[in-house]
């Protein structure tokens, strides 16, 4: 196992050189910002999965369960545009185990992924060309979990608990695919949970993880949940099949965009 991390991280660090050198070949810094779609996560085969890190309440004394594989269902995958896709399923539960009842908040669970460290710092993805955050997402589970799922971004930032999120508005209830696109502009900054009182700007400029979670416990949503996730990327208008998600208002503090109601 020690070999294996050991050798993604070379993998990482060879990778960044390489990238480098083609860059200068190219001369990209003389050239306009590419514009060309970013992908940021895509959840294809079992090397992807595993570069998925997850977490629920039940880590630190809740009872939610927390399911997240690789699905290689031809059913659930038609219209998904790939053979296989990662499936993110459980239940939300509320209750905690009775040791902990008054001391934590359960009702959540999630994913992201992974960190990338290398020889010459950490791999971040610059987005700030972009306009817009675009996932394939197939909903299923229970329908009084459908608005409860957020998306969720992590900068490279002094504060590692700082979260950018939005919620995920669904079209479709039927367990098909749909794409989602999501202004950068429209997140909101928190942290640990809680809508940060003095919003910033996003640092676009290196994002260093892109995750989804279920929070039912701020809204006391339970039941089982069941997402299918064939990518996420960064794309701008050009790239839009179907209009952007949009708040009510258009008002970053909009009650309808805090987390977790």
């Amino acid at each position: 196992m020690a070999f294996s991390h050991l050798g993604a991280y070379l993998n990482r660090s060879t990778k960044y050189l390489a990238d480098g050198a083609v860059k200068i070949l190219r001369m990209e810094g003389a050239s306009p910002p590419s514009r060309a779609p970013l992908t940021l996560l895509k959840l294809q085969t079992q090397k992807d999965v595993k570069e998925i890190a997850t977490g629920c309440d039940a880590d630190i004394g809740g009872t939610s369960t927390l399911n997240f594989a690789l699905d290689a269902s031809p059913e659930r995958n038609a219209g998904s545009g790939s053979p296989a896709t990662a499936r993110f399923w459980g239940e939300m539960k509320l209750a905690v185990r009775p040791e902990y009842q008054g001391r934590i908040r359960g009702g959540y669970a999630g994913f992201r992924t992974k960190t990338r460290p290398s020889l010459f710092g950490e791999i971040c993805d610059d987005v700030s060309n972009h306009q817009y955050l675009a996932l394939r997402l197939r909903l299923g589970g229970d329908p009084r979990t459908r608005n409860s799922y957020y998306v969720n971004l992590q900068t490279d930032g002094p504060v590692t608990t700082d979260l950018w999120q939005h919620r995920l508005y669904f079209k479709r209830n039927d367990g098909g695919w749909e794409d989602i696109f999501v202004p950068f502009d429209n997140f909101i900054l928190t942290n640990t949970g809680e809508l940060v009182q003095h919003q910033i700007t996003m640092f676009r400029q290196r994002i260093r993880t892109v995750g989804i979670s279920m929070l039912g416990g701020n809204s006391g949503v339970s039941g089982l949940y069941d997402l299918g996730i064939h990518s996420i990327r960064a794309v701008n208008e050009e790239d839009l099949s179907r209009p952007p998600c949009e708040l009510p208002s258009l008002d970053r503090h909009s009650p309808d965009n805090r987390p977790g109601d």
